[in-house]
């Protein structure tokens, strides 16, 4: 009977895994420090047990690619807060439920009493308020690239239909301005970069063409497989050990040069960039999208002003400085302890992405 998915098996083929690490023991003539970005680069990484294929040479950081972590506290509690609203219905993807605010978390809303639903999509939400006109729908509107496209898609989409009972609140990020605030801090130091796949596919291998000019860092844009992932480290290595940097595209089958224009057309129109706060990394110039003046009618911060508590990070939590690679996971106070996945203290071991989740389920 032939195979289902033979492109995808050829992917995690052992024969070419095996080359591949021989390939990076070969390079890996002095320490070498790489960092994913992408927190389902992450995850692919553990569960594949590739870090513990590696020379001890090479060190593998996890950097501020998980959405649900790198929104900073203050809108977890705008959130929180619009859930308390009147007739108000809050709609989320899961991994926002138990992230912890200053006081509270949605889950904590929703078993308060509050109209907190998870949903799979903005769509979903986008249907929901057509069946609930006389409440107003709220989507926390969090994630990189790769969500904002769909986001743009419904907002269009209700401005067209007239749907005026739905609302974002507008928490987008973009990942090129994360990485110049990276090798801006004092204590990163890293020697190269796995660049996300999922975010590639919307800008593309010239929506780092400006980072990589300006600062020669070898990156890798990686796929999520077995094989995809040490394709990229080997090509690092080779560029590290030879004192080349490239950039570079490891995911051909999914991420072309010019990305998707289609994709980014839809967020060129529905939104502009802005100056965000990550956690982890303070404000970073043009790192955020808001909505353009056209669409202002579905920012849910222009129809609420509701009273926000002082920002409070839970004390000896270092997601912070886990998100810049600066620590890693283990030598948090709290992991493992106080802080577990069935009772987490801070968004990374919440999310599924988050590093912190990733060390805990796999390490």
């Amino acid at each position: 009977m032939p195979k289902l998915f033979p492109l995808m098996d050829s992917f995690q083929d052992p024969d070419m895994t095996r080359h591949l690490l021989k390939t990076i023991h070969a390079c890996a003539h002095r320490p070498i420090r790489l960092m994913e970005v992408c927190g389902t680069h992450t995850v692919s990484i553990f569960r594949s047990g590739i870090r513990s294929l590696l020379p001890p040479q090479i060190e593998l950081l996890s950097g501020p690619g998980c959405p649900v972590c790198v929104t900073p506290q203050h809108e977890i509690d705008w959130f929180i807060a619009l859930a308390q609203q009147k007739q108000v219905i809050l709609t989320t993807f899961g991994d926002l439920m138990r992230v912890p605010g200053s006081h509270a978390s949605l889950q904590m809303q929703k078993a308060a009493g509050k109209d907190v639903r998870i949903v799979y999509s903005v769509i979903d939400a986008l249907e929901i308020a057509r069946k609930h006109p006389s409440q107003t729908v709220v989507f926390p509107a969090i994630g990189f690239e790769t969500t904002a496209p769909t986001i743009a898609a419904a907002i269009q989409m209700a401005d067209g239909e007239q749907i005026d009972n739905f609302a974002i609140y507008c928490a987008h990020k973009t990942v090129p301005p994360a990485l110049e605030a990276l090798l801006a801090h004092p204590e990163v130091n890293i020697d190269g970069l796995l660049l996300p796949g999922h975010v590639s596919a919307i800008i593309g291998l010239d929506g780092y063409r400006p980072f990589f000019d300006r600062h020669r860092l070898p990156a890798v844009i990686a796929g999520f497989e077995s094989v995809d992932l040490l394709d990229a480290i080997a090509r690092l290595c080779r560029q590290v050990a030879n004192q080349a940097p490239q950039l570079e595209n490891a995911y051909t089958r999914v991420v072309q040069t010019g990305g998707n224009p289609r994709a980014r057309a839809a967020m060129d129109l529905v939104f502009k960039p802005v100056d965000s706060q990550w956690r982890g990394l303070g404000i970073i110039p043009n790192s955020g999208l808001t909505l353009r003046s056209a669409y202002a009618a579905f920012d849910a911060t222009q129809r609420f002003s509701p009273q926000l508590p002082e920002p409070r990070i839970p004390t000896g939590c270092i997601c912070d400085r886990i998100l810049t690679g600066v620590k890693q996971p283990p030598q948090c106070a709290l992991y493992g302890k106080t802080c577990t996945p069935q009772h987490p203290v801070g968004p990374c071991m919440v999310s599924s992405e988050g590093a912190c989740a990733a060390y805990y389920r796999y390490h």
